[in-house]
């Protein structure tokens, strides 16, 4: 598979049986067997269109900051697309390629005194993993900004949703039914004031350094928020800030948050989720959904 892969992709950015763990935010993760890195969307479109003809999985990754992959990582390829970051400014729009880090997408939109971003100053995935999961924080979401969005078929066709037809909602996308690759991204914003965007960014930051523990590997918010209840108070209130397994921790500093203390693996990472999940329906009654997509080989 390899061999075919390089005669047909000599070009290519590619690397074999890499490990994961090397680009995740947990730092766990097994390996994937082709592991390439497209340059542009025409690339994206010959890599799919690849996987299609030769039956090969296919699977595409952002910048891995709300993931856990399992240690067995990903059969077939796995495309990062961390290396299409193109944005342009259109009056009062965005347009970037999905590969674009959010928190620089943000920071691009205050610089051009741009308003409706400020809520993604600190939401580390990139562009197409915010609109796959529909992410947001501190009451904004990227449903609020997104106009359209450019993505490649499972076919490897590019094609256009606009926003009614994303089918957003809270941590959801069509795009987590129909396989489609998210290239890229059409937000409309709104001039503002400069000096107020800086100053609700300022305040984000604050609170999100304040209360989320960033010095550690994480995998971010674990769980969506159940009905009538904050999850974060749901775990601590069970007693479970703290709970260990191997290297993996519910954070002391928010129990909404997992840790890597040290050489965690995914499977250590499940087992603090499963619990936590088992004791919260048991105290509580309540059903905790994770937000944190699980993928890859046991």
């Amino acid at each position: 598979m390899k061999d075919k892969f390089l005669e047909h992709f000599p070009q290519a950015k590619v690397k074999f049986d890499e490990a994961l763990s090397s680009y995740s935010y947990t730092r766990t993760g097994g390996p994937a067997d082709i592991l390439v890195f497209p340059q542009t969307i025409a690339e994206v479109q010959d890599f799919v269109s690849y996987a299609k003809t030769e039956q090969i999985p296919i699977m595409v990754l952002g910048n891995s900051s709300n993931l856990i992959v399992r240690d067995g990582g990903i059969e077939g390829i796995v495309m990062i697309l961390t290396d299409m970051k193109a944005a342009e400014v259109q009056d009062q729009s965005l347009v970037v390629e999905a590969g674009a880090r959010l928190i620089d997408v943000s920071r691009l939109a205050a610089d051009h005194s741009l308003g409706g971003l400020e809520f993604a100053c600190g939401i580390p995935g990139s562009l197409g993993g915010a609109v796959f999961m529909n992410a947001g924080a501190y009451g904004g979401e990227m449903a609020d900004i997104v106009s359209s969005v450019d993505y490649v078929d499972q076919r490897g066709s590019l094609r256009q949703l606009t926003l009614q037809e994303l089918d957003f909602a809270y941590r959801h996308s069509c795009f987590q039914e129909n396989g489609g690759v998210v290239v890229r991204v059409h937000m409309q914003l709104h001039s503002a004031d400069p000096d107020a965007i800086e100053s609700r960014m300022a305040e984000l930051t604050h609170l999100r350094e304040s209360k989320q523990p960033l010095d550690l590997p994480s995998c971010g918010s674990v769980f969506k928020r159940p009905e009538g209840h904050y999850t974060g108070q749901l775990i601590q209130e069970a007693g479970l800030q703290g709970y260990t397994v191997g290297g993996a921790q519910v954070s002391l500093k928010h129990a909404g948050f997992i840790v890597n203390i040290g050489q965690a693996t995914a499977t250590d990472y499940l087992a603090v989720i499963a619990h936590v999940q088992d004791v919260v329906k048991d105290r509580y009654g309540v059903d905790l959904e994770t937000e944190v997509r699980i993928i890859g080989r046991d």
